[in-house]
C-alpha cells in the first residue's frame, strides 16, 4: 500500500541514477545476494543490541531489494531464476527478522513470534498461488498482487518493533491482523473475478 504513494520518486530519486551508475558492474543476482546477506546480519545485530545497526540493515536489504530487480529491467538480464532467488531471498530475510525479534526476548515473545509467522504463511500462499492463475501484466518477473500489507509496511512494523520493544506484543497483534486481512481480501478478490470469469458465455 505505501508503495503505491512513494514508489515513483523513491524509484527516481534513489534507485534509477544508481542502477545506470552500476549498470555494467553488478549483476542483478548478487544484488539480491548481498540484500539477503544484509537481512541475515540483523540476527547477530539484535541478539547483541545493536539496534540502529539492525535498522539500518533492515532498510539497507529492502532497498538492495527495489535495486536488483531495477537492474535486471534496465540491463535486459531478467530471467526466471533471478526471480525465484529474489522471492525465495525476501522470504528468507523476513524470516531472519522474525526470529531475530524473537530471540531478544524468547520468553515473552513465542506467542506473538507464531501468531505473525503463520498470519505471514497464509499471506504468501494466497499471493504466490494466486500469480499461478493469474496472467502477469506486471513488470516483474511474476504476476504481483498488490496488498494492503506488503512488504514496505512489514519493515515499518519490525522497525517499530525494535525501537518501542515495550509495545511489541501490540505490535505484533495488529501486525498479524493486517496481515491475514491482506491474504483474506486477495482471496476475496481473486474469487470474485475467476467467478466471473467463469459466467461469461
Amino acid at each position: 500500500m505505501l508503495e503505491n504513494y512513494i514508489r515513483e520518486p523513491y524509484q527516481r530519486i534513489l534507485v534509477d541514477p544508481v542502477v545506470k551508475t552500476i549498470n555494467n558492474n553488478l549483476a542483478p543476482n548478487t544484488l539480491t545476494m548481498f540484500a539477503g546477506i544484509a537481512g541475515i546480519s540483523v540476527l547477530p545485530c539484535l541478539y547483541f543490541d545493536y539496534r540502529i545497526f539492525a535498522i539500518f540493515l533492515i532498510l539497507f536489504s529492502g532497498y538492495l531489494d527495489t535495486l536488483d530487480g531495477t537492474l535486471a529491467r534496465f540491463s535486459g538480464r531478467t530471467s526466471d531464476w533471478g526471480s525465484v532467488l529474489d522471492i525465495s531471498m525476501d522470504r528468507l530475510v523476513e524470516f531472519i527478522i522474525i526470529f531475530s525479534l524473537w530471540i531478544v526476548s524468547p520468553e515473552t515473545r513465542s506467542f506473538w513470534v507464531i501468531m505473525m509467522l503463520g498470519s505471514v504463511l497464509l499471506c504468501i500462499t494466497s499471493f504466490l498461488v494466486i500469480g499461478v492463475f493469474t496472467a502477469n501484466d506486471t513488470k516483474k518477473g511474476f504476476y504481483y498482487s498488490p496488498g494492503l500489507m506488503e512488504r514496505s509496511e512489514a519493515f515499518v512494523f519490525f522497525i517499530a518493533m525494535i525501537l518501542w520493544p515495550a509495545y511489541f506484543s501490540k505490535f505484533a497483534l495488529v501486525f498479524s491482523c493486517l496481515v491475514l486481512l491482506t491474504a483474506f481480501i486477495r482471496l476475496t478478490q481473486f474469487y470474485r473475478a475467476s467467478g466471473n470469469i467463469r459466467q461469461r458465455p
